[in-house]
């Protein structure tokens, strides 16, 4: 039974997954698909929590503050609706849940940065995710093609 568990998680986890940890701010790309339409949505914000780091369902939640409200959004980072993760700044905290966070604006909720190699952390490469992003970006390309060819030829009709 427990073969069977791995095997089926094994066959659903990413073979790659960034670093994330508590205190960095990341940019999480996220595919949406609204009606027949996909696209591929951005949220950066700040990471206040992660989960079960080496498992399945490791997830972490990320806080941004968007006209004076505070917005948090959980991601499993193993699903396959998120493409990217990218790591923008590290900060130095002590803590693996930064929930007092929640309770600051303003300076007093700056965290320190610290130096850390970007490009070596976001060296993560999913061969599947890129191609996923190409798709996604020549699919609303055509569509937008399309579009303007059904205009430029209503305008030769009328013309």
């Amino acid at each position: 039974m427990f073969d069977l568990i791995q095997k089926v998680d094994s066959g659903s986890r990413k073979h790659q997954v960034v670093d994330v940890r508590s205190g960095d701010t990341v940019r999480v790309h996220q595919k949406i698909k609204e009606g027949n339409k996909e696209r591929v949505q951005v949220f950066e914000g700040v990471v206040i929590r992660t989960d079960r780091k080496n498992s399945l369902t490791s997830r972490i939640t990320v806080r941004k503050v968007t006209s004076g409200v505070g917005v948090e959004k959980s991601y499993l980072l193993h699903s396959p609706l998120v493409l990217k993760v990218e790591v923008m700044r590290r900060s130095k905290v002590r803590r693996k849940f930064l929930s007092y966070l929640r309770q600051r604006s303003g300076k007093s909720a700056r965290l320190s940065s610290v130096e850390f190699n970007r490009e070596k952390v976001n060296a993560v490469r999913d061969k599947a995710a890129e191609a996923e992003i190409e798709h996604i970006k020549e699919e609303v390309a055509a569509e937008a093609e399309a579009a303007a060819e059904e205009k430029a030829a209503e305008e030769t009709k009328q013309g």
